[in-house]
């Protein structure tokens, strides 16, 4: 079972705090050492990671047999052949991947009725760096619209893969010409989120890659760009200066 927020501090000195952080992190969050705070237990980047992986191999492989211009890309696996052979394959590994993220993160990622409005202005705020907001958990709104939009993309790209992996005597040929229209749109647009989401992971707030390497952020950085759950990890003031 999940450990939930609590205000569980460790005082180290400051030169040991990233270590013990890195150490605590195995099997604990939402708990403070130091300056640092675990944000991400060791099970919790497995299970990212996973997803991460396979979904980078399924869409190296695929390229190939999507188009000629990424055929070069079927020489990393062995040719054309073997990707055709190994993405479906990969494409069940990242949709059992996403089905345990999905289970494992669903209680934490609900939206709750203040952040309906990321559907809209709230997002575009987001991303333009406008506006600021005192009660952001330990997930923003925009953060679980993109885990059900992930989960969503998952499932599609699973159904149609495999309508498109059957013997085509076994199916429709309607059937088959709309599995590949969905099965392209949604790699297409799930990509372009993925490089959207990697871009917000690193360059563009620093600080955030740790939280899914080390498993840990800095105080500064939780109070920055998720203050409530600062608040509630650590029980003191985020607006603390």
């Amino acid at each position: 079972m999940r450990e939930v927020a609590s205000r569980t501090q460790v005082e180290v000195p400051p030169h040991d705090s990233r270590d013990m952080a890195v150490i605590r992190a195995r099997g604990a969050e939402n708990v403070v050492v130091g300056q640092e705070i675990v944000r991400h237990r060791f099970a919790s980047r497995v299970i990212h990671w996973s997803v991460a992986v396979s979904l980078l191999l399924s869409l190296f492989t695929g390229l190939p047999i999507w188009t000629p211009i990424f055929g070069w890309m079927g020489t990393l696996f062995g040719g054309l052949y073997v990707c055709r052979w190994l993405h479906p394959w990969l494409g069940l590994l990242f949709a059992a991947s996403s089905l345990v993220m999905f289970v494992y993160w669903l209680k934490e990622m609900r939206l709750e009725p203040r952040e309906r409005d990321w559907l809209g202005p709230k997002l575009i705020q987001y991303l333009k760096y406008q506006g600021e907001d005192s009660e952001v958990g330990k997930y923003n709104g925009g953060q679980k619209l993109f885990f059900f939009a992930a989960s969503l993309a998952a499932l599609v790209l699973l159904a149609s893969g495999i309508v498109l992996w059957v013997n085509p005597a076994d199916v429709s040929q309607e059937l088959r010409e709309v599995s590949w229209v969905l099965h392209d749109a949604t790699f297409i647009l799930f990509t372009v989120a993925i490089v959207g989401h990697i871009y917000l992971g690193t360059a563009a707030e620093p600080g955030t890659f740790g939280a899914m390497t080390r498993g840990t952020v800095s105080k500064k950085w939780a109070r920055l760009h998720h203050p409530r759950w600062y608040r509630e990890v650590t029980g003191e003031d985020s607006r603390r200066p």
